[in-house]
């Protein structure tokens, strides 16, 4: 290297080195869909449910009991009725 005395007019240099790079990064928000799919499945299954139905009958029993009839009718008493009712 060379020494310009002072006060020189000694002209004034320029070197160059070779460029660095510098990256300055900037982001951007990109919309990306993403789809999502769903499957619904009804699933439908029969559950026995107790229905209590009831059936009544009725029917007409006819007693030909001709001794205990003819007694209450011949002159009985409410005593004899009574006991009557009760045998039944």
């Amino acid at each position: 290297m060379s020494s310009c005395p002072p006060n020189s007019n000694c002209p004034t240099q320029t070197v160059y080195d070779p460029p660095q790079v510098v990256y300055e990064d900037y982001y951007h928000p990109q919309v990306v869909n993403v789809v999502h799919s769903v499957e619904v499945i009804r699933r439908h299954h029969c559950v026995p449910v107790p229905h209590h139905v009831y059936t009544c009958t009725a029917k007409d029993v006819w007693c030909h009991d001709t001794a205990e009839v003819r007694g209450l009718h011949r002159g009985g008493s409410r005593s004899r009725l009574s006991a009557a009712r009760s045998r039944r």
